[in-house]
């Protein structure tokens, strides 16, 4: 079985090689981690850019050597146009298009305030010029095409071929770009170039944000000016559960924090130890089911939120969640809210610190609209909003729409330090689920635990289905078994990306950095 790769300075985790290299070049120029974390933020926005990038929102959770986490909400509102009334006639926010994109694009937002604590935590900082260097070079000089982002050009052409600026950038000559054949995006180069230049602030306040807004206004955005320079990234204490093995933090609402939270909370109390494979998958599920509840009935904009999550996660709610899971009998259960396009990356230097991060345009291409003179393609996580004015997720002008992404971290009981997270809507909770109790409960070498064959219950891109959907690779006995207790199974290939692009990094109490890269992506570990 394929090895985690192990070095002493610092590790760096991203699902394509390139971002890994770009934090790692940062790390041993004696930058941060969350300089390194900047610089792979914006070369995967380069590299991976039908997943994420600059039009996109971003979240941060940021754990230093010792002290509190503190976790970045870099995730936009609702324009101040974006109201129920400018959807008339729709039955719900379109997913593509100049409607889809109604929020403010956060990502960039939380780049700027990383690097703020950053200077707060001492050093002498790198340049951003420096930070921004190998993205600006990728975009202007060409990339190689991804597998998946040819397989994703592929299949979404004919829903997006004529979105504004989408055929432009994506299908050079006309057609889908070949996996491995150059592929360029001089309008990036030039914004990540300005930025570099004028700051990240120019995105919100400066030269970019007029030219934003003068060309949503062209399009018909719902999205102003005003609303770029009220975007800021805001710090907020992270959620927290107190596990048998350690402490696990994830991100407050308007994320599925509290999702990924409780599943590790409620199955702490059904021996996953000793579960085998089928009983780890069902109790995972059945703990799933249990959580998404939780999240259907709080999770929207954060100054929305009812009930302290916090309070709920410190009761004894999971446990008696735990209680009514059935070790023999799969429940019923509605729908899940679908898949997401999302990159998660982790990175850590020699002082301690550590970084999981997040930052994704929601479906693959996002709205599909690309800014013209840009490059940037504008997210639609605005469609998670309700037309429905009663809903918990209703639509309202500089709301925050609810989001799947949620990166993790854990302080271990043994002494040892872990981030991880994956990409995958939905999934994203499933993931770090089954990470966190394979390597850390049933002791699977951390490599082995992400590459192991993984699960996802819910819809995946394009399909209705709400079933329990894995890889092959599985035993054909897990499978009949999940059968028997009830499940409606389904396959999927081996190595599939449907159940996401997922990494972790420990660090070791001798300070050494452990770090697995999922092979379902263009990743690696990096470390030096």
């Amino acid at each position: 079985m394929i090895q985690s790769n192990m070095a002493p300075l610092g590790m760096a985790v991203t699902p394509h090689h390139l971002a890994s290299e770009s934090a790692l070049a940062v790390l041993r120029e004696g930058g941060n981690a969350i300089e390194a974390m900047v610089a792979a933020a914006a070369t995967i926005a380069v590299v991976y850019p039908h997943m994420n990038g600059l039009g996109g929102d971003g979240f941060w959770l940021i754990m230093p050597g010792k002290g509190d986490p503190i976790a970045i909400d870099a995730s936009g509102r609702a324009g101040s146009l974006a109201n129920i009334d400018f959807y008339q006639g729709e039955t719900q926010i379109p997913h593509r298009g100049p409607k889809a994109a109604l929020t403010v694009a956060g990502t960039v937002s939380g780049w700027h305030e990383a690097l703020a604590l950053s200077a707060e935590l001492g050093g002498t900082p790198l340049p951003l010029a420096r930070l921004l260097r190998d993205a600006v070079r990728y975009a202007a000089d060409g990339i190689p095409v991804t597998a998946s982002q040819a397989s994703a050009t592929r299949s979404k052409r004919e829903e997006l071929q004529h979105q504004p600026g989408f055929s432009a950038l994506f299908l050079p000559d006309g057609d889908v770009p070949a996996e491995g054949s150059r592929f360029t995006q001089p309008d990036l180069a030039r914004t990540l170039s300005l930025l570099s230049e004028e700051g990240l602030e120019s995105f919100y306040r400066g030269t970019l944000a007029h030219h934003l807004a003068g060309e949503m206004v062209n399009l018909g955005i719902p999205v102003t000016l005003a609303d770029l320079q009220q975007q800021r990234a805001s710090r907020v204490k992270p959620l927290h559960v107190r596990h048998s093995e350690g402490d696990i933090w994830n991100i407050t609402p308007p994320t599925q924090g509290l999702v990924s939270l409780a599943i590790l909370g409620i199955t702490d109390h059904l021996d996953m130890a000793n579960a085998d494979e089928a009983q780890t998958i069902h109790r995972i599920v059945e703990a799933t089911k249990k959580a998404f509840a939780l999240r259907d009935r709080h999770i929207t904009d954060p100054r929305h939120v009812v009930d302290d999550l916090q309070a709920l996660l410190d009761s004894d709610l999971l446990t008696t969640i735990a209680s009514q899971i059935d070790d023999n009998r799969a429940a019923p259960w509605g729908t899940g809210r679908g898949p997401g396009d999302t990159v998660w990356m982790g990175v850590m230097d020699s002082s301690g610190l550590s970084v999981s991060f997040i930052q994704s345009i929601y479906h693959e291409f996002g709205s599909g609209v690309v800014m013209p003179g840009t490059g940037i393609v504008w997210q639609n996580r605005g469609a998670a909003f309700s037309l429905d004015p009663d809903h918990l997720l209703a639509l309202a002008p500089g709301k925050q729409p609810f989001h799947t992404l949620n990166p993790a971290a854990a302080r271990l009981k043994d002494g040892r330090t872990m981030v991880y997270g994956s990409m995958g809507g939905d999934g994203q909770p499933q993931t770090q689920a089954a990470i966190f109790t394979r390597h850390v409960i049933q002791r699977l070498p951390l490599q082995q635990a992400v590459s192991a064959p993984r699960w996802l219950l819910g819809r995946t891109w394009g399909q209705t289905s709400d079933s329990l959907k894995l890889e092959s690779r599985f035993a054909p006995e897990t499978l009949e078994r999940l059968r028997q207790l009830g499940h409606e199974v389904e396959s999927l290939p081996p190595f599939s990306e449907v159940v996401g692009h997922a990494g972790a990094i420990v660090r070791h109490n001798n300070g050494m950095f452990e770090g697995a890269s999922d092979p379902r992506s263009n990743g690696s570990a990096a470390g030096f």
